[in-house]
């Protein structure tokens, strides 16, 4: 199966206690697929990987195993400040997963290049048999090094890498990565906000979070680029933009998003802390502010009755 398209990165349900509520999986992945994301990114940032045990990781990981489409492409996060723990999550997922990926250690923080192809190598060894991305997060994860530079060196040390997933908005490195070994390596794009510009820069496969929402704004926004209609492109990627920038004045853009999806849909649950988690009444006032900016016919649907 090939990577490729939009990667939606994926909340982790809660029931209102707290505690995981993997029975939504099933139904999120139906969501994704009907809205034509063609991947899932669990257990990242957006799914508060931070926040979850070991365990709890475990139970995400089984569950979208068990219950995607055989379309939908699942990379799922397995890095931790603990690299043992991260093998062992590695390992665990060698046999459920598409592909695993890891973020640098943010604390201890690495300083240098050397200690992070170390880390990722000893993960990647870890779950030989499935391809392998470093996930490129440095404003979370504080590893501020050139990817280029990077794939340049590990291409030789980790026999499975495949790419990177790169949420950062350095283009010229982004760039630069794409033309690394005659453009073997994947490089996913993970900025949405810039998503109109890496169509120029000829990415093919993004991973977000705002592809649960909008997936259609952004399959429109292709569709315009494809045609030459660059101004009507933007005009959407702007609307983009500020579909998070609303969200994101209401109390941090990750709790207020993951719970604007019971507005789609699929009820992802409450935040853990430190992310905030809004009531009914706080999201009849963000609709209404999405709808003043013509958002309102460009979210992602969920229709039950016609999923297979």
């Amino acid at each position: 199966m090939k990577v490729k398209k939009l990667i939606a990165a994926a909340y982790t349900p809660l029931h209102q206690d707290g505690s995981l509520n993997t029975s939504k999986i099933k139904d999120y992945s139906k969501f994704l697929t009907h809205n034509k994301v063609s991947g899932v990114f669990i257990n990242g940032s957006t799914g508060d990987f931070a926040s979850l045990s070991i365990s709890e990781r475990k139970q995400i990981t089984l569950a979208w195993s068990e219950n995607k489409s055989k379309n939908l492409y699942l990379i799922d996060h397995v890095g931790h400040t603990n690299l043992r723990e991260a093998k062992e999550l590695a390992v665990y997922a060698s046999d459920k997963v598409d592909a695993i990926a890891v973020l640098a250690p943010y604390y201890f923080r690495l300083n240098t290049i050397e200690k992070l192809i170390q880390y990722c190598k000893e993960i990647a060894a870890s779950a030989p048999n499935i391809p392998f991305y470093y996930y490129h997060i440095p404003v979370l994860s504080g590893a501020h090094f050139n990817m280029e530079k990077f794939l340049k060196m590990a291409e030789t040390q980790i026999p499975n890498l495949e790419g990177i997933k790169f949420t950062n908005n350095n283009l010229i490195d982004y760039q630069h990565s794409k033309r690394v070994s005659n453009g073997r390596f994947k490089i996913l794009f993970g900025y949405d906000e810039l998503f109109l510009n890496s169509l120029v820069m000829g990415s093919t496969g993004w991973v977000g979070s705002t592809y649960n929402h909008l997936a259609p704004l952004y399959n429109k926004i292709q569709d315009f680029f494809d045609k030459g209609q660059i101004a009507q492109a933007q005009e959407l990627q702007i609307k983009a933009i500020k579909f998070v920038e609303i969200l994101d004045s209401k109390g941090g853009f990750n709790g207020v998003a993951k719970g604007f999806m019971k507005e789609l849909g699929i009820d992802c649950g409450p935040s853990r802390f430190p992310h905030t988690t809004l009531n009914a009444d706080d999201y009849i006032i963000i609709k209404k502010e999405l709808d003043a900016i013509g958002l309102t016919n460009l979210f992602s649907k969920f229709e039950k009755h016609v999923i297979p």
